[in-house]
């Protein structure tokens, strides 16, 4: 079998630089239903993670080391051969995307089998995956509408909902990460994309349960606690989530989404050095910002008055934005009117509070002082 040297290269490749690789999808994918289970899913994202973006194969075609896919699934044991038939058969039987498309005055759905061919030996490490022609579109020449993610953060995922909610949390607070630093978006989409919000509806159909967990109970169990439990374990997102009620049914989910603070984080980069090195001075200033805003009496405050909650604490977007644009303001309200008129401050606001200050809360906190110092220093003068 003649093998194209730069895939032969990738085949070969050790088992740390598997934890480098990056695995990246049209959004409408992501968006997809998933009709598979958790393994043919998994093995679905490995196999993408090896297609160059850049050079893509002509013949749709990549190869794949049997160490490396025995690594990603942790399998170690002597029957580990049969496992991978077993998973290869079931990926070509059972698995496909349906995804949704645009289509004169409405849509129409298309199904995909996304690996209809695979081919290896009993004695070769390789193994040979063709990809169908129809699901390449969605691989490759991405040039926007795409999620890139981390594959090591789907090695650790272990169930089907987990993986799918993982990429879909991904496709939202990676469009957050990119716009805003880079603008092009009002700061209340911004927001959005950082506090998704989904229909139980469409959550159902992209986690494939229109006829499963009739009870929402069992739903909220198996589709959301226990897979977002998993995702906050094991990836680099930490997640939290509202129900939103219609009546006395559950209407939509909220998504509250952060980002751990690590070196590789497997989000949306721009390829601008310029920007990079500045990205890295920023999350080195934010740090220092958040660690000052932890220790602030002014959070104290806000958190007695209710205004910030436990989850806000987590939030580093939040604490450095307070720190940075609201504190040095509540210095000059205290030089102004003392300790108290801060208190008194805070107590007015919390009570005008609405669920979209609550949803922004540092632009609301900045806001109020922002319109509220003016009038201090008015009567002050006034006063003299």
């Amino acid at each position: 079998m003649a093998i194209i040297p730069e895939l032969k290269t990738r085949q070969v490749q050790t088992l740390n630089e598997l934890s480098k690789r990056k695995v990246v999808e049209h959004n409408s994918l992501i968006t997809s239903i998933a009709k598979m289970d958790k393994t043919p899913l998994k093995m679905f994202e490995l196999a993408v993670s090896l297609i160059d973006t850049e050079n893509p194969p002509e013949d749709h075609t990549v190869y794949l080391s049997k160490r490396e896919m025995f690594a990603f699934f942790n399998v170690d044991d002597s029957n580990k051969h049969s496992r991978f038939k077993e998973a290869i058969e079931k990926m070509q039987k059972q698995a496909f995307f349906q995804i949704k498309k645009e289509h004169d005055k409405g849509f129409k759905f298309v199904s995909i089998v996304p690996i209809p061919y695979v081919e290896w030996t009993d004695y070769n490490d390789e193994v040979k995956i063709e990809f169908h022609r129809e699901i390449m579109p969605y691989l490759i020449n991405l040039k926007t509408n795409f999620t890139q993610h981390a594959l090591s953060d789907i090695a650790e995922l272990n169930s089907k909902y987990a993986i799918i909610l993982y990429r879909w949390l991904s496709m939202n607070y990676n469009q957050y990460d990119h716009y805003s630093v880079k603008g092009g978006r009002r700061e209340k989409q911004v927001e959005s994309y950082r506090n998704p919000t989904i229909s139980m509806q469409d959550l159902r159909q992209i986690t494939d349960t229109v006829d499963e967990y009739k009870r929402f109970y069992n739903f909220e169990k198996w589709v959301l606690k226990e897979p977002l439990s998993e995702i906050t374990n094991h990836t680099t997102l930490n997640v939290t989530y509202e129900k939103i009620k219609k009546g006395r049914s559950i209407d939509s989910i909220v998504f509250h989404i952060t980002k751990k603070q690590v070196a590789d984080d497997g989000s949306y980069k721009l390829d601008d050095p310029a920007y990079i090195d500045d990205k890295i001075s920023q999350e080195e200033s934010e740090e220092k910002l958040v660690y000052q805003a932890m220790k602030s009496p002014y959070t104290k405050l806000l958190m007695e008055h209710f205004l910030l909650s436990y989850i806000d604490l987590t939030d580093t977007a939040t604490l450095s934005g307070l720190q940075k644009k609201v504190y040095p303001l509540y210095d000059e309200l205290k030089e102004l009117r003392g300790l108290n008129g801060v208190k008194e401050h805070l107590a007015y606001i919390r009570d005008k509070q609405d669920d979209y200050s609550k949803k922004n809360i540092a632009k609301y906190l900045k806001k109020s002082i922002e319109q509220y110092l003016p009038i201090v220093k008015r009567q002050d003068i006034d006063y003299e």
